[in-house]
């Protein structure tokens, strides 16, 4: 009986010496590798891959394809990696995890309702979804796309794919827009598609039967969904210069600054100019894409005569809120035009605060005044560099109408 005794409290013993054994620091861990990480942001559809390239300074890049995207805000160490997209809103937030992070993204949506989805990185890890895809299918050319949301609205689009052995690239293009740099995989019968740019996190998948794409379209955690396509290389869309229509005698607007100071198309800095203003909204990647072009473009043309205004349509409430956000967007692109809080995203009150236009259609919309303060043209949507030709078309025609504009 005593040497049980002995035997149980010999355990005892041990096992407390253990308890008390310090447990490995993370100061223990293994430097953060400096390359391409493999990021991994958790749907309800699945996983949303995308590369994540970590500087030996700390520095951060997105990329998705042919996308790179710095990151302006970004804390690497070998305890966390902090992400932050000011002029979007948007944040991840991830711990030392083994080798690599865990943590979470953060999207703050319409109403500032925030959108939060799980969030891994692994360093050292080259393959976006399929670590070894295989096919004998080709998806390369231009397809006839319809997205079904779940209460039954259809849209029209067109995808244009470009395939490399198993890699796949391109976008969707819509009548609102695109959905920017898309990259993934075609791994036997299956699509895999994803994009995260510091805004939206787009995810879709589909499965290749009988010369049909079908199958389904993530954004976040609350948009869905289902997709079909055909191969069509005479798809095409609406003309963008037609989908939205001014339905006053005239066009006026009168919104503050971010100092709140009242901004209207009276004032006198815009007397005798011709006047581009741009519906947007610093949570639209497509007003990214646009105020990149048109913030050089305005330092270009103003000496001509050219001025723009956007007017800037927040997903947050508060005035202060809102401006910061606007500043933030701003300070981004290093706009010098005039940036006015105009109100909320949701486009039925939007249309109501622009009653001099039959609706909000789409961020971006850009509206072409002439110096006599006629408007001459009304262009919904913006096609952006993801789209190639469309994009160098989109631009060609834009700087034609100014041109002839400052002409006259």
């Amino acid at each position: 009986m005593r040497t049980v005794v002995a035997a149980l409290a010999g355990l005892v013993l041990a096992a407390g010496c253990a308890e008390r054994s310090p447990a490995p620091s993370i100061s223990d861990a293994a430097p953060v590798a400096v390359g391409n990480w493999r990021a991994v942001v958790t749907l309800p559809g699945g996983e949303l891959p995308f590369t994540l390239e970590l500087g030996d300074e700390g520095g951060a890049t997105v990329i998705n394809g042919s996308e790179r995207v710095l990151v302006s805000q970004a804390t690497v160490n070998d305890a966390e990696m902090t992400l932050v997209f000011p002029a979007y809103n948007v944040r991840i937030d991830s711990t030392r995890d083994g080798p690599g992070f865990a943590g979470s993204l953060t999207l703050v949506k319409r109403g500032g309702k925030k959108q939060v989805m799980p969030f891994t990185a692994e360093p050292g890890v080259s393959h976006r979804f399929v670590a070894r895809p295989s096919t004998d299918n080709d998806v390369s050319g231009r397809w006839a796309v319809t997205f079904v949301d779940d209460d039954g609205k259809t849209t029209e689009a067109v995808g244009e794919f470009v395939q490399d052995g198993t890699t796949v690239t391109g976008t969707f293009l819509t009548p609102t827009g695109d959905y920017r740099f898309l990259a993934g995989d075609l791994d036997g019968d299956d699509l895999y598609l994803s994009t995260f740019d510091g805004a939206h996190a787009f995810l879709f998948t589909a499965r290749l039967e009988d010369g049909q794409l079908a199958g389904d379209f993530w954004s976040g955690t609350a948009w869905h969904e289902s997709w079909t396509a055909q191969r069509d290389e005479q798809a095409s869309l609406p003309d963008a210069d037609k989908l939205t229509q001014l339905v006053a005698e005239d066009f006026e607007f009168e919104f503050p600054d971010t100092d709140g100071q009242m901004v209207s198309l009276d004032d006198e800095r815009f007397a005798g100019k011709v006047v581009v203003v741009a519906l947007a909204g610093s949570w639209c990647p497509n007003c990214h894409d646009e105020a990149a072009f048109l913030a050089p473009f305005y330092k270009q043309y103003r000496d001509r005569g050219l001025e723009i205004v956007g007017l800037m349509f927040e997903h947050l409430e508060d005035f202060d809120e809102a401006a910061r956000q606007v500043e933030a967007f701003r300070d981004k692109f290093g706009i010098e035009y005039p940036l006015l809080v105009a109100g909320s995203s949701d486009k039925q009150r939007a249309g109501e605060t622009m009653s001099v236009l039959d609706r909000i259609y789409a961020y971006p919309t850009s509206i072409f005044i002439d110096r006599s303060g006629e408007v001459r043209r009304i262009h919904t949507g913006f096609t952006g560099p993801g789209t190639g030709e469309h994009y160098d078309r989109l631009i060609a025609g834009f700087t034609q109408t100014v041109e002839e504009l400052l002409e006259e």
